[in-house]
């Protein structure tokens, strides 16, 4: 067989073992295993515990586990809450402003937590039944806490971002920045649609006590700390004075003493938030190793070097070529994770990128947002079956089609960033070379 054909009947085993519902550690382990066995025989796998030792022997994973901290601390405590009812009061009469709200809650727990589904199930339970009980289609509710949750993989602290400048070498603090005006720009755009939605909407939306400027102020308080984290911790970044591990770090101790402080965690609830950090960091490393043992298993067989080989003689325009990358990650999306898209193919597509002269963090956050769309589209959607499950009167169905609206935004902001790359490049540009 050629490398061309073996990388075909990879994908078809790999797509197979996943959708049997094997963890995609175990699944990506195996099927690498699986074909160093057969194509090379039992020597093949005389590397396979340095490579999986090697997938992690990197100081820079360390901001993994600490980001995933801040944001269960933030998650399990009723930061979230503090969160969601301040933008209720700030934005709760605009039209469509409950909508908004959420959104815009759902963009600022992203920065804090990292994680989409985490967004999404931390905003979704309060928002999703207020936003109903107001009288917002069930569709739209759930459909814009869907799609507000993907800016969890974009706004930083991005556990995803942090994993491709490991797969690609990318600085890390350049990615949290070039994540910035990207994540604010789908911000607008699923705002927009929001105020357009409810403007030509025939449901009768309930009137939301209006509140005066005293009340709105009371409320900053106890969110504002939780900003300030976020905007030291891109200060160290840009500014030289720590690496991204060492600044996760302090970031993780400072949110464990906020929730101490402002909202009286103790034993207990320490406990809840380093169980859950730690099942969902070993999950992530798990597969950041056994990736690191199915990339070795396609450099071998040469399976990577033929695919870009292939890209390469294609010889076609730039754009073409991106546009059969994005599909390419796009159809990923569909079924695996972003961290597992991430390991699997920037290393791969990173030369292809590269020589058609494409900026590697403008293309990170392009294919941060493709990846996204992955989040709210079948068949895995992960972000669509949090809600389902947070909603469960709230078919797939009807969560789907409120989401639709918010893809098309999404596609709408990358054809913009093409259009205009500096919307990715010009705060990390401005910001690192000051900093030199």
């Amino acid at each position: 067989m050629s490398p061309l054909q073996i990388g075909a009947l990879v994908g078809v085993v790999t797509l197979l073992v996943l959708g049997l519902g094997v963890p995609i550690a175990f699944g990506l382990g195996f099927v690498a295993i699986l074909f160093l066995l057969i194509f090379q025989g039992p020597a093949g796998l005389g590397f396979v515990g340095e490579l999986f030792f090697s997938g992690l022997d990197d100081f820079t994973l360390v901001a993994i586990p600490m980001f995933i901290v801040m944001g269960a601390a933030i998650s399990s405590s009723a930061a979230g809450s503090d969160l969601y009812s301040t933008l209720e009061r700030w934005l709760g009469r605009m039209p469509g402003g409950l909508v908004i709200a959420n959104i815009c809650a759902c963009t600022i727990f992203a920065a804090l937590s990292g994680s989409s589904p985490a967004t999404c199930a931390a905003i979704g339970k309060m928002g999703i039944p207020e936003m109903r009980k107001r009288g917002y289609p069930a569709g739209l509710a759930a459909g814009a806490i869907a799609a507000g949750g993907t800016l969890g993989i974009l706004i930083p602290p991005s556990v995803t971002m942090i994993v491709y400048g490991i797969a690609t070498g990318t600085s890390i603090g350049r990615l949290f920045l070039a994540g910035i005006l990207p994540g604010l720009l789908l911000t607008s755009l699923f705002v927009a649609w929001a105020i357009f939605a409810a403007s030509r909407g025939r449901f009768q939306m309930a009137v939301i006590e209006q509140s005066t400027l005293a009340q709105k102020i009371a409320l900053l308080p106890k969110v504002m700390p939780f900003f300030v984290i976020v905007a030291g911790i891109l200060y160290v970044l840009y500014g030289g004075i720590a690496t991204p591990s060492e600044a996760a770090g302090v970031g993780a101790v400072f949110c464990l003493i906020l929730v101490a402080a402002l909202y009286g965690a103790r034993g207990r609830d320490f406990w809840r938030i380093f169980r859950s950090s730690t099942s969902e960091s070993v999950m992530v490393m798990m597969i950041i190793a056994a990736s690191a043992l199915f990339s070795y298993m396609l450099s071998a067989l040469f399976v990577t070097q033929s695919m870009a080989e292939w890209i390469v003689a294609l010889d076609v325009n730039r754009w073409l070529l991106l546009g059969i990358v994005n599909l390419f990650l796009l159809v990923a999306g569909f079924f695996l994770p972003p961290v597992a898209v991430i390991l699997m193919t920037a290393p791969l597509l990173l030369p292809v990128i590269r020589n058609a002269g494409f900026d590697p963090t403008w293309f990170a956050v392009i294919m941060t947002i493709n990846l996204e769309i992955g989040l709210i589209t079948p068949p895995v959607g992960l972000n669509l079956y949090v809600i389902n499950g947070i909603a469960p009167d709230v078919s797939l169905g009807t969560i789907l089609r409120g989401a639709w609206p918010f893809v098309v935004m999404m596609i709408v902001g990358m054809i913009l960033m093409c259009i205009f790359p500096q919307i990715v490049t010009w705060l990390p540009d401005l910001l690192m070379s000051n900093a030199r």
